[in-house]
């Protein structure tokens, strides 16, 4: 079923003990504002979690395959919409209705393509640029992050030569004690309906993937991650009826008291329920 509502919504989750998004340039380290020292998330990471939980939970069922995955390169992933479609392939673009096509494959078979759209314009067989209808910001920290550099110590050695400096050798961690994010994201109905099809049933399975993108995605680095809050902003009309900003101001999250945060209890959520015309509020979790 087609989309007949533009969507906002405000994901608030929390980090014990781990680091959410480590940033190679700073041996991956938590990612954290130098100039104010608040912490951020990057919209790439969040949609690998959404695309992970796709997958493990519609593995194998047509519509839902995944294209951003390390698995086969890219290139033969666009070929393969050629020879699904009939199509003559290493044209390199040439026939712009066969690109259309295999594109149109590409939206069909593809969650991700679907959803968050992608750039499918290289090799013999390209399958155009796709703007997806659904974008989030980077998540930020509600309150400055303190990064700590935990040294530990293993026995596993790698090589034989490391075997002779001792029985064991000093590693490093860097962890953040607790920190509550905020991400924001929207569904534009008008993209989706015009570009890829995105369909309700999609945007269902967003909501899911959202709720859950952390309950299997536990690790050692990763520490204690849960989804506490979703908000869902839903629009009467395809084009929107209110700005998303204002929508967003709708939700204000504060510190209760002046001491570093420790639990998702040290802060107070403030929500606003009266909506502009033709807005609903949907509190998902």
């Amino acid at each position: 079923m087609a989309i007949k509502n533009r969507y906002e919504f405000v994901m608030l989750f929390d980090v014990e003990n781990g680091n959410p998004n480590g940033d190679p340039d700073a041996g991956n380290s938590p990612r954290v504002d130098a100039e104010t020292g608040y912490g951020y998330i990057t919209d790439v990471c969040l949609k690998r979690k959404i695309r992970n939980y796709v997958e493990l939970c519609k593995e194998g069922e047509a519509g839902y395959n995944i294209l951003i995955k390390p698995d086969k390169f890219l290139n033969a992933k666009f070929s393969e919409a050629y020879q699904a479609e009939g199509l003559k392939q290493k044209q390199k673009g040439k026939n712009a209705d066969d690109v259309k096509k295999a594109c149109a494959y590409m939206c069909r078979n593809y969650f991700d393509v679907r959803v968050f759209g992608a750039v499918m314009s290289t090799g013999d067989d390209p399958c155009g640029i796709v703007r997806g209808p659904v974008q989030l910001n980077f998540a930020r920290s509600l309150s400055p992050v303190n990064i700590e550099d935990i040294t530990i110590t293993r026995q596993a050695r790698t090589t034989e030569a490391r075997t002779e400096t001792g029985d064991t050798e000093m590693g490093r961690k860097s962890m953040i004690p607790y920190a509550l994010y905020r991400g924001e994201g929207y569904i534009s109905a008008a993209l989706a309906n015009k570009v890829t099809d995105m369909t309700e049933e999609d945007v269902e399975l967003l909501w899911t993937a959202i709720i859950n993108m952390f309950e299997h995605d536990h690790s050692a680095a990763r520490g204690k991650m849960c989804m506490r809050k979703l908000y869902v902003f839903k629009h009467e009309s395809i084009l929107g009826n209110c700005p998303s900003h204002i929508l967003f101001d709708k939700i204000t999250v504060t510190q209760k008291e002046d001491v570093p945060p420790r639990k998702f209890g040290d802060y107070e959520i403030h929500v606003d329920r009266q909506m502009p015309s033709g807005v609903e509020l949907i509190e998902k979790i």
